[in-house]
């Protein structure tokens, strides 16, 4: 490379996208600038809802603790009609990544914890009053030149990061599309301290006179969002004597209540065309709006930055090829929209104020409550899309991207059906089962592995199932080699094979479920947890093989993270 640079990425933008980008950069021992044009984080409510793939980054970025003191877990989600009888709950009880599915949050102290989280790493530094206001790029480097109370800044690096909200400029730099759209409706966002109601969860007004919604978040802080009218301004409806004539039918006395503020919005439904040109990328609001019933905003944003992350490590430190870089549009892009349009049919449930399809809707929701199937679906959260990808850094039986030895696996596995797995593994997110070993007892899955790759046997050892040629492929990406099996199989497991393989046992019998519903007692996970490859042992070369042709894997290449034998902890690659 000619030129030099200041910094391998530049993220522009310190909310949660940058910020956890950052992190998991940082982790991986990159070198990080973060231009941030506010004086600080912004510290007013935003987000209130984060969701269990989120809470699995938190803890791959070590993030646990300081964020979960702003976390209400089991986040309740009920929807009421107008007289206030409940037609919807949505409780999903699952812990299948290792967290509570839902939570309650306080988005200002949980964005702080991941601002204060980037004091550990030397190599990343956040420059507020830092404003870029153009950007030049060349073959080898790109360079933001920001303007800050001293003047002119230029800080150039090898990658830079758009994650400066829906507004931003760095997607209108690269031209490309914003597509979707914003509804009519605004609404009237209230916080309050010291909250006056106390209910724990969430209540969707449904109400066809003014729908609303009133939500109980930690620290005693409660939120209720009005649907306003076309002819009501925004001077108007945030008047505090306005606002307290639209809370008195929640509170007794609206006016002693400790307003922290009273903000207009507008929903938005909108997916760039393109989450990347050149050595520029985007993510966060800067790449898709989310509408807020499924209080996905922040949590796809972290998305990005789970997917971002270990692809731009990848790339930094030679291990894999720039072209890395476009599966980001391809795997996310998709899962982005699925959102957006689930956020916006639930939104169209909720604002209907026709009383007559209100009241159509409403019996609907009565008769579709009598069957335990339908209940449970939303219940428990089944609607969610959840991230599947096709295409991108893996060996999809279903597809043929991979190339011809993917392909040929379909032939014997795929037709091996259960009842309930219909479809491969590959694309989809791992579980987190609590595992023991010889660390531990009881403990997270990923907190054992490591957060990059690894290849995961059920009941047998990968160097005893793989040839020498796989496992120098394996060693030379970095990944753990780890074996699962069932915790009475352990002491024998941990005596007969080699030190270097990690030994899990299955104490809670949920990883033998798994494999049991899987015919693909071998899997490759990537370090953000989705399934690259899973098969028989014996086509374990050959999906190997088709994953790192998916990634552009450079065999002379660094791996940025690696495990090591003696610990559950890993080391940096410098």
């Amino acid at each position: 490379m000619t030129g030099s640079v200041d910094c391998e990425v530049v993220i522009v933008g310190a909310g949660p996208s940058g910020l956890m980008l950052a992190n998991l950069l940082g982790m991986y021992g990159r070198s990080v600038t973060v231009l941030e044009a506010g004086a600080d984080l912004i510290d007013f409510p935003r987000g209130v809802g984060l969701d269990d793939e989120s809470f699995r980054t938190i803890q791959t970025a070590g993030l646990v603790d300081p964020v979960r003191r702003h976390t209400n877990p089991h986040h309740i989600m009920r929807l009421v009609n107008g007289a206030g009888k409940v037609i919807l709950v949505n409780d999903p009880q699952t812990e299948e990544f290792g967290w509570a599915r839902k939570h309650g949050f306080i988005q200002p102290e949980v964005d702080r914890a991941l601002y204060e989280g980037l004091a550990r790493f030397e190599k990343v530094r956040v420059l507020f009053g830092h404003e870029v206001v153009d950007v030049e790029e060349n073959a080898d480097s790109v360079t933001a030149i920001a303007v800050s109370p001293d003047g002119e800044v230029r800080i150039s690096a090898r990658y830079l990061v758009g994650c400066e909200g829906g507004k931003s400029p760095t997607r209108k730099r690269l031209g490309v599309s914003f597509e979707g759209e914003s509804p009519s409706t605004r609404w009237l966002v209230v916080d309050v301290n010291n909250d006056p109601l106390g209910t724990p969860n969430v209540f969707l007004g449904a109400d066809p006179k003014r729908p609303y919604v009133s939500i109980g978040l930690p620290h005693a802080v409660r939120r209720w969002e009005f649907m306003l009218t076309p002819d009501e301004t925004e001077e108007q409806v945030t008047d505090p004597g306005y606002v307290d004539a639209l809370l008195r039918d929640h509170v007794p006395d609206p006016s002693s209540l400790d307003v922290i503020r009273r903000r207009v919005f507008t929903h938005h439904g909108r997916v760039a065309g393109a989450f990347r040109r050149g050595r520029q990328l985007i993510a966060g609001d800067a790449a898709h709006l989310m509408p807020v019933w499924m209080g996905q905003g922040w949590n796809s944003g972290i998305r990005d930055a789970t997917n971002l992350a270990w692809k731009l490590a990848s790339v930094l430190t030679g291990q894999a090829g720039d072209a890395l870089l476009d599966t980001f549009t391809s795997e996310r892009k998709e899962h982005a929209q699925a959102m957006v349009d689930l956020s916006l049919t639930f939104g169209r449930v909720i604002k209907v104020t026709n009383p007559v399809v209100a009241t159509a809707r409403d019996v609907a929701a009565s008769v579709l409550n009598l069957f335990p199937s339908v209940k449970s679906y939303f219940a428990d959260m089944r609607f969610k899309p959840m991230p599947r990808y096709t295409r991108g850094v893996l060996a999809d039986p279903n597809s043929m991207v991979a190339g011809t030895a993917a392909a040929m696996l379909t032939r014997r596995i795929i037709p091996v059906r259960t009842a309930n797995s219909r479809i491969s593994p590959v694309g989809v997110q791992f579980p987190q089962p609590r595992v023991n070993c010889s660390a531990g007892i009881d403990l997270l899955l990923d907190d054992v592995i490591g957060p990059w790759w690894a290849v995961i046997v059920w009941g047998n050892s990968p160097r005893d199932v793989l040839p020498e040629s796989a496992i120098s492929q394996l060693e030379q990406l970095g990944a753990a080699l780890v074996s699962i099996v069932p915790e009475t199989q352990r002491p024998w497991a941990e005596a007969a094979m080699a030190e270097d393989v990690l030994v899990l046992g299955d104490h809670t019998g949920s990883m033998k479920a798994w494999f049991d519903d899987r015919p693909t007692p071998m899997v490759f996970l990537r370090p953000d947890r989705f399934v690259a490859g899973a098969c028989l042992t014996q086509e374990g070369p050959a999906t190997l093989e088709a994953i790192l042709r998916s990634m552009a894997f450079n065999p002379r290449g660094v791996a940025p993270y690696r495990r090591t034998a003696e610990h559950t902890g890993a080391e940096l690659t410098e």
